[in-house]
């Protein structure tokens, strides 16, 4: 499993969450603490928006603690509003069109986690997602199917309810196909203006997601990135979160 965070408040540096904390990102694709497997190697990515609508976007196969390009750009980068995700593998190649975050105009997605016997239900689920939107499709990842069948489920007007609607296909695909592996996910999307968060499971074991809430600023991560256990909140089991402007997350459930 993956592990990633997302960011949205007042501008810093991409190194400033990806790199410094005791348990940063990069950290945590050496050894991360809560992922059913401590290494994160299969590639990496960060997007991340600025003056323009449509986000930056860098992935690289390395493992992200093996790339100089990653330090120097995080080093440079200043945003209010970014993702960072560290990858590894649940079967599909390590390529650079398999890494995270996956961008369509002037939104992002990112995920952690598994669509059960999802070779099973590939077939059926791709062809869930109209000419228009498949188009964009790059890779073979589950991941990058749940965001363009949420795209095309009208996340540009509702992006709450595509996430649910993305959801309620997939496991009724995985039905049909009588699949009993769960589904588990966490997930980010944004346009731009908002971030939302998603921790979902079909069964009891949903990955962690955290968030952390300090007024100007919203962090949302796989697991902790550093020690200020005090500040971090734990997602709940099947909830939605969303961050607007300076406000405090709204969280609910789905």
């Amino acid at each position: 499993m993956c592990r990633w965070l997302s960011y949205m408040g007042v501008p810093i540096y991409l190194e400033d969450l990806i790199y410094k904390p005791d348990h940063s990102l990069i950290q945590q694709s050496l050894n991360a603490i809560e992922a059913k497997v401590p290494t994160n190697g299969d590639g990496f990515g960060i997007g991340w928006y600025t003056e323009r609508d449509e986000p930056g976007l860098y992935r690289e196969v390395l493992p992200a603690w093996n790339d100089l390009n990653l330090r120097s750009l995080s080093h440079q980068i200043r945003s209010g509003l970014f993702f960072a995700h560290v990858r590894a593998s649940t079967g599909t190649e390590t390529v650079r069109s398999n890494c995270h975050p996956f961008a369509y105009r002037n939104w992002l997605f990112m995920h952690n986690g598994q669509i059960g016997d999802y070779g099973r239900v590939r077939r059926t689920l791709e062809t869930m997602i109209p000419d228009g939107f498949y188009d964009f499709r790059a890779g073979s990842t589950d991941s990058e199917v749940l965001f363009l069948l949420m795209m095309a489920n009208g996340a540009e007007d509702d992006a709450c309810g595509a996430l649910r609607q993305t959801l309620t296909q997939v496991e009724e695909a995985m039905q049909s196909a009588a699949i009993t592996l769960p589904l588990r996910c966490t997930a980010a999307l944004s346009d731009g203006n908002r971030l939302i968060a998603l921790r979902y499971a079909s069964d009891d074991k949903p990955p962690s997601l955290y968030y952390c809430w300090e007024g100007d600023r919203t962090m949302v991560v796989s697991e902790p990135i550093d020690s200020n256990t005090a500040a971090w909140r734990a997602v709940p089991p099947n909830h939605l979160l969303e961050v607007t402007g300076g406000q405090e997350p709204s969280v609910w459930a789905l």
